[in-house]
């Protein structure tokens, strides 16, 4: 990381002479890009390291591009030889998601999704004018092939999971069907590909983009498709037609004749619906087969979107076998599948999650009726103590969480952990134990067993709503509740 910094520090110095005063890690999101911020002076930026050149090479010369089709992008400043470097325009931190949450469905925050769409529909139309789609990462236009390949990854990793019996030529068929029809759409230009609020950047109340190298040709419904029902979004109804609508006189504005809303509603409604089946997909791999715990956890409020959509709205061609395992998947019975048991206020168990240090205090005694619970040793990950700016902090500190998350197994280790005690905490609900203890213990009881405890208290309240003692022994016995 070290030497990251250094080549960032170099690269900098050559676009400004700006006095760097930090540089700040930023969290870590997709792929397998590392976010710096610089803050210096003259002002912040953001560097980017990422080894994927051609995914860099993409980002960059898609930005050089819509930057000067007047789009709301970032500039890129500098870029390092190799192209595993780039120094860019900084937004700040507050995404539309940001807003969303924050402040709640506002005249504000529907004002922030009209901006956003009004500049979607500049992005793509404009945008597409001259660019080079021979960039895209992986195909060059969202046809038939990339529906059809979106279907199959909702089947695979989602619906055969549940072991629904169905008569897959008559499927197959039906994707084919709904791909073709998909596919000869009025309007294709640039498309986002992954277009959500958490990728809509808000600063002085002007809206920007980022994350658009995945982009490729493509119907103009379904970057719409993408903002308006991302399930975490939770857009009423009046909301989405009335953003549709307000985005569709954007287009109609920007190309200068009028749009078949008709014609132009269907398909959307079909891309809504393929965005809807690929989120399930996504996930279905993550939660179902990675075994990453708060995806699935999202699967229910995926589920939910989907039922109201196959009751309200219209795709504009029959697929019998299709729709009849739609109508099954969204069913009472599947959708509690995906539901974890949670506390009541009546609820007695209490879960008593300690970190502790082998050297100096020992694992916890469960003193109640029954014992038992669970220790968990953590010295298997490596330990960001053995780093001199890290001896004096703890798992606490945002650079050791950093460190953890980033450069050790213990994302993979938590993973495990999460699909043990959820097994526990779940059945002592359902029975009306008072008690569970779980322990995470390392060599100091300082870094690995505070972040641990930690991450799991935080999950388990989050998931099951259930009452949480979170004590850490080696920090003057440092204790709360959740």
């Amino acid at each position: 990381m070290q030497q990251i910094t250094d080549n960032i520090k170099a690269l900098f110095s050559q676009y400004s002479d700006a006095a760097i005063t930090i540089i700040e890690k930023l969290p870590q999101s997709g792929g397998d890009r590392i976010y710096f911020r610089l803050i210096t002076d003259k002002g912040n930026f953001i560097a980017t390291y990422n080894t994927n050149i051609k995914e860099n090479n993409t980002f960059i010369a898609f930005s050089k591009h819509f930057k000067n089709a007047h789009c709301p992008v970032p500039e890129i400043y500098a870029v390092n030889d190799d192209a595993t470097i780039y120094i860019q325009q900084d937004f700040g931190d507050a995404s539309l998601l940001h807003e969303l949450e924050t402040i709640g469905h506002t005249d504000k925050v529907y004002a922030l999704y009209q901006k956003s769409l009004k500049q979607l529909a500049n992005l793509q139309i404009n945008g597409d004018k001259g660019l080079d789609y021979d960039l895209c990462i992986t195909s060059k236009e969202f046809g038939k092939q990339a529906i059809i390949a979106d279907l199959l990854y909702f089947k695979y990793y989602f619906l055969d999971t549940l072991k629904i019996p169905y008569d897959k030529e008559k499927l197959i068929d039906d994707f084919d069907a709904l791909s073709t029809y998909l596919s000869h759409v009025d309007h294709k230009y640039f498309m986002f590909r992954d277009f959500q609020s958490r990728n809509v950047m808000v600063k002085d109340e002007e809206v920007y983009f980022i994350d658009y190298q995945g982009g490729m040709k493509g119907a103009l419904q379904y970057d719409v498709a993408s903002l308006l029902w991302q399930a975490k979004a939770e857009l009423s109804d009046e909301w989405k037609n009335k953003l549709l609508q307000y985005y569709i006189s954007c287009v109609e504005e920007i190309v200068q004749k009028p749009i078949d809303k008709s014609r132009f509603e269907a398909q959307y409604n079909g891309y809504v619906l393929i965005r809807l089946l690929q989120v399930l997909g996504a996930y279905g791999f993550r939660g179902l087969f990675e075994r990453k715990a708060h995806f699935l956890t999202s699967i229910p409020l995926a589920l939910h979107n989907l039922k109201w959509f196959l009751f309200n709205k219209h795709v504009g061609i029959v697929l019998p076998e299709f729709e009849r395992l739609l109508q099954i998947i969204i069913q009472d019975d599947i959708v509690k599948r995906f539901q974890p048991t949670k506390a009541t206020a009546a609820t007695p168990l209490v879960v008593k999650i300690n970190s502790f240090s082998y050297l100096k205090t020992g694992y916890p005694k469960d003193e109640t009726e029954n014992g038992g619970g669970f220790v968990f040793d953590m010295r298997g990950i490596l330990n960001p103590g053995r780093i001199d700016e890290f001896k004096t902090q703890s798992g606490l500190d945002k650079g050791v969480k950093d460190f953890l998350e980033q450069q050790t197994k213990m994302p993979d280790f938590l993973n495990s952990i999460y699909n043990i005690v959820d097994i526990a905490v779940e059945d002592y609900i359902t029975r009306g134990f008072e008690s569970l203890m779980v322990n995470f213990g390392c060599t100091g009881g300082q870094h690995r067993s505070v972040y641990a405890a930690e991450q799991v208290a935080r999950h388990l309240k989050n998931k099951f709503n259930v009452k949480i003692e979170l004590n850490h022994m080696n920090k003057e016995n440092w204790r709360r509740e959740l």
